[in-house]
């Protein structure tokens, strides 16, 4: 642990720091219910020393309550040392008042802007990734499956918000089999529509032609169980899309933080080679 804390020290030594939040949506956000820091969400990019054009969108955490700081930061910052350029999200919670799609208006909308402005960030725009934990992960999920519910009707675009390659890391999966209370809540409300539950239930929504995608998950999990990442898995291999799973024995809801000793970050490291992400 000590050698894993040294080397993040070591390496935050090496990056350009991060740049100054970008405001998501300079006029407020599509279906604002104010002006706080809540009704706000926010794009703050971190720019490696050693760039390699690759990028990740990084969505942390925190049950679509709150957004848990230690998935945000930390990761940025290992990514950066990996020489990948990353846009850290801070989304619109259900604590705030907000029901899907928000959340994934806030998403789609992060990709608009980092794709679109692919040549200020000196990015590969077919390079882009998304990366996200627990109910962060079932934002990736709806952000690979269905983008256009995230699309703002009368906008035109003419770059894709779909990511190039997706990293759910424990994720929230399914609003059907063993959901995670709090996430269902805060995303869907007390009483959901049939037609909603399955619509943000991710494993039903999978399709061909979706981009590769690296989730891993501990069979321990308390929190969200490991029957989420199998379900999407499942659903993944029956349609033909890339993937890879991987299940660890130990470890409860969050293991792998930055500063911990885990394979899974040497696991993706192999992955994110394979898809031409890193050197």
């Amino acid at each position: 642990m000590k050698f894993a804390l040294l080397a993040l020290l070591l390496g935050a030594a090496s990056v350009l720091a991060a740049e100054k939040p970008l405001v998501l949506w300079p006029n407020g956000a599509p279906g604002a219910l104010g002006t706080a820091a809540k009704d706000i969400p926010t794009l703050t990019p971190y720019l490696p020393a050693k760039p390699n054009n690759a990028a990740m969108l990084l969505i942390p955490g925190g049950s679509y309550s709150g957004i848990y700081e230690g998935q945000a930061e930390p990761f940025a910052l290992w990514l950066n040392e990996q020489g990948i350029t990353v846009f850290v999200l801070r989304y619109r919670l259900g604590s705030a008042g907000y029901r899907y799609p928000a959340q994934l208006q806030d998403a789609v909308e992060a990709m608009f802007q980092i794709r679109g402005n692919a040549a200020k960030w000196k990015i590969d725009p077919q390079r882009i990734g998304v990366m996200g934990f627990s109910a962060g992960g079932h934002l990736v999920s709806t952000l690979i499956n269905r983008p256009e519910d995230g699309m703002i009707l009368g906008s035109d675009r003419t770059v894709s918000p779909r990511p190039d390659l997706a990293i759910l890391c424990y994720p929230v999966i399914s609003m059907i089999t063993k959901p995670h209370a709090t996430s269902r809540k805060m995303l869907i409300g007390d009483q959901p529509d049939e037609k909603l539950v399955r619509q943000t239930s991710s494993e039903l929504q999978v399709k061909p032609g979706l981009p590769p995608v690296f989730l891993w998950h501990t069979t321990e999990d308390k929190l969200v169980p490991v029957d989420h990442a199998q379900l999407y898995a499942a659903a993944l291999h029956q349609n033909n899309v890339p993937h890879e799973l991987h299940l660890y024995q130990h470890g409860d809801h969050g293991t792998g933080l930055i500063g911990t000793e885990h394979p899974w970050f040497a696991d993706l490291l192999f992955w994110l080679k394979a898809q031409g992400f890193v050197k």
